[in-house]
């Protein structure tokens, strides 16, 4: 066995996750909530050549995948989202009335897997505690040690982005933190989510992911508390699919706004002079 020396074991840990945190602090977008839609949305962000930063409060992320049903493992999913999971790699089981199974382990593990392997950051036991704003657009997440956060009088520290996607699930944070201060526009001012209805739920969670503030997106469950829309329960298919729609959709926006800042602006018109 080679010989070990604990002082070097710990250099290592501080010195690899020193970089990784400073590399973290600048990122494309950052997501917060490494549930399934954000997860999807970091493996998309990644393979476009994005930087994505994923922020977890918990120390496993997957979100509420691991548990599926009433602690039960098993996750299911749509007929609709089987086409992304072959994709990933994960594997599902027809179970009829378009319905499949899916072993929320796999399911979890695989999401996170392909998030990383596509070149996301991931860090866990850190919580967003608030948004940094200038000039009415949001330019990134305030952010604290998860067993720090609400228990020291420990400031945050700032992760910069050029989009930020509240993948939160039914507590929408970076949303509410906008919300408590009258920032939003009227239509996510003062609704929650709606009662269970799996399959409104479902079509509302990927139709309506998008931008709701300026920098700011949703994804996941965080639409329909942000929106007001339905709860689904323990089905995945929206989850997931909400996060590609999002992520399509925020490539397409960076895209256009790095286009529109290369554009050479066109000389000023000549004009007559006065007479």
């Amino acid at each position: 066995m080679t010989r070990l020396d604990e002082v070097e074991i710990s250099k290592t840990i501080l010195r690899t996750y020193h970089e990784k945190l400073l590399d973290a602090l600048a990122s494309d977008v950052i997501v917060v909530g490494a549930g399934p839609s954000g997860l999807v949305a970091a493996s998309f962000f990644a393979k476009s050549g994005l930087k994505v930063t994923v922020l977890e409060k918990r120390l496993s992320p997957g979100g509420g995948i691991w548990g599926g049903g009433m602690a039960m493992s098993v996750a299911v999913v749509q007929d609709e989202a089987v086409a992304l999971l072959s994709e990933m790699g994960i594997s599902c089981k027809p179970k009829g009335n378009n319905l499949y199974a899916v072993d929320a382990i796999e399911l979890a593990a695989g999401l996170c897997y392909n998030a990383l392997q596509a070149g996301a950051t991931i860090l866990n036991l850190m919580t967003a505690e608030d948004l940094c704003l200038h000039h009415g657009r949001v330019t990134g997440v305030v952010v604290n040690r998860t067993t720090i956060s609400g228990a020291l009088p420990v400031d945050p520290i700032t992760f910069s982005s050029r989009a930020a996607l509240d993948a939160t699930g039914h507590e929408a944070v970076l949303v509410e933190c906008l919300r408590r201060r009258r920032l939003l526009p009227s239509q996510t001012a003062e609704l929650g989510e709606g009662p269970m209805d799996a399959a409104a739920g479902e079509q509302f969670v990927v139709d309506h992911a998008g931008e709701v503030f300026p920098g700011l997106w949703v994804s996941g469950m965080s639409v329909c508390a942000a929106l007001g829309g339905p709860r689904m329960g323990p089905i995945f298919g929206g989850m997931l699919l909400s996060g590609k729609r999002v992520a399509e959709a925020i490539i397409t926006a960076l895209t256009q706004t790095s286009q529109d800042a290369r554009s050479p602006t066109p000389p000023p018109r000549a004009t007559s002079p006065s007479r």
